[in-house]
């Protein structure tokens, strides 16, 4: 398997022990999550359930009757793995725990038994008392013994979170091992490229992690739809959480709470608060303070929200949209963008290789704008350090050398200048940069202290 060797050798210790085991495993929609945990057991179960989605595919809209289907299909599993078919279908939850339990009380000969429901928040439907029902069935069964191994899955990370790893309840301590499921690093990427028969070098795969290209603008791509079912398959006010992230997209260092409220229309009040923390739980926004301020803003990381976003709402079902301007200049700018993204998704990389790993650090872009200053300045990364050092990087995707100009040496020399003045020279600068290929030996060469390329970006 790519990749996933500490969430394999965490699930490994936790079903070694001598004890009742909770396991919750989360992360973003088509991560691998339940490929991973169906790999690590072999899809050897004594029992299993995939709840059923809350989205209609027809209509995009919720299904009718939620918790009598997710109750029935439920029913249907344990009919699966053993269940008398003269049983009737459950009325309740706490009905239809009850029935799991006799039936995995027939099967338990000591052995260890491993159950695995997977996207476990969909089943919590609307006024379906769920939750007290799978807090009784946890507590009164599966952590009393000793053998039972209960592998939970779930795409809807603020639900995992809330619900079942910080709940304050019932469930209170009960989770033995959160693992999230992280998207894959650039190096894991073209390890699975290459598993794939996937002939791509760095550059290529680096642009296939930036953008998803061509799966977007076919009349039946795959995905032309994700991003509404992303929202519809996590949250119970998709349209609300869609609007937030859409004005996110808007501007590159993001938003504050106060100018969200202004381009909402959005209320001050606790669900803006809610939405927001949910979209950050989920990793698809982030909540950062500027180098130089201290003021919160809010935006956008997720790769394919912002790709769709800029390119693929307006053009899905354009066959050859993507192919016409893919080298366009906007497309070019874009990728510039998308590349700083992609660095600040491999800050472990960037550290390693300044060989800073042990230094605690803060990571934020900065920019001031000319209305508020002499002249406008931006930079893209700027690493705090507290080695006494502060690192501002540039970055450039390139499909070459970068070469340094007369003009952008002024540029760099300014930056680092206005810098200074903010630390009052309290923390020496280095400068860094981090690029496709290289740098450009030439007389100007000389202002950059590190160069970073994709080789140490697509460190292991």
């Amino acid at each position: 398997m790519i990749g996933r060797k500490n969430e394999l050798e965490k699930f490994h210790d936790a079903v070694s022990k001598d004890r009742a085991q909770l396991i919750a495993v989360y992360g973003r929609r088509r991560v691998g999550k339940t490929f991973l945990v169906n790999e690590f057991c072999g899809n050897k179960y004594c029992f299993k359930h995939t709840a059923v989605s809350p989205v209609d595919d027809a209509s995009g809209k919720k299904k009718k009757n939620l918790m009598r289907i997710q109750l029935q299909e439920f029913y249907f599993s344990m009919r699966t793995y053993g269940l008398n078919s003269e049983e009737p279908v459950p009325g309740s939850w706490f009905e239809a725990f009850h029935m799991l339990e006799d039936l995995l009380q027939k099967k338990d000969d000591g052995s260890r038994m491993i159950l695995f429901i997977d996207e476990l928040p969909w089943m919590d439907t609307a006024k379906s008392n769920f939750i007290p029902a799978f807090e009784h069935f946890c507590n009164d069964w599966v952590l009393a013994r000793k053998n039972v191994k209960l592998f939970v899955c779930g795409s809807a990370t603020s639900w995992i979170l809330d619900k079942l790893i910080n709940n304050k309840g019932g469930l209170y301590g009960r989770v033995t091992l959160p693992v999230y499921v992280s998207p894959f690093s650039l190096y894991e990427c073209q390890e699975f490229f290459k598993e794939g028969g996937f002939r791509y070098d760095q550059y290529d795969v680096c642009r296939a992690y930036m953008v998803f290209g061509g799966i977007l603008f076919a009349p039946d791509a795959p995905l032309k739809e994700e991003f509404d079912k992303l929202f519809t398959s996590q949250f119970s006010s998709p349209d609300e959480l869609k609007r937030i992230v859409t004005i996110l997209a808007g501007r590159r260092t993001g938003f504050s709470r106060e100018e969200l409220i202004t381009k909402g229309p959005f209320s001050s009040g606790g669900t803006l608060t809610e939405n927001l923390n949910a979209l950050e739980k989920s990793k698809l926004i982030e909540c950062y303070i500027p180098f130089g301020s201290k003021e919160q803003k809010y935006k956008l990381i997720d790769p394919f929200c912002l790709f769709y976003l800029k390119y693929g709402k307006d053009n899905v079902g354009k066959s050859s949209y993507w192919q016409i301007n893919e080298k366009s200049p906007s497309v070019a700018s874009w990728m510039g963008y998308a590349f700083e993204d992609l660095c600040f998704g491999h800050i472990r990389q960037i550290k390693r290789s300044l060989g800073i790993e042990g230094v605690i650090t803060q990571e934020s872009s900065w920019s001031i704008s000319s209305e508020t200053a002499k002249s406008g300045t931006q930079i893209d990364m700027i690493i705090n350090r507290d080695d006494r050092f502060v690192s501002l990087c540039e970055m450039k995707f390139t499909r070459g050398e970068f070469e340094i100009t007369s003009a952008y040496s002024i540029k760099i020399l300014n930056r680092i200048s206005r810098v200074q003045e903010i630390l009052e020279n309290k923390k020496s600068i280095q400068s860094v940069l981090i690029t496709s290929f290289g740098l450009k030996t030439n007389a100007y060469s000389g202002r950059f202290d590190k160069v970073i390329t994709l080789e140490d970006l697509f460190q292991k």
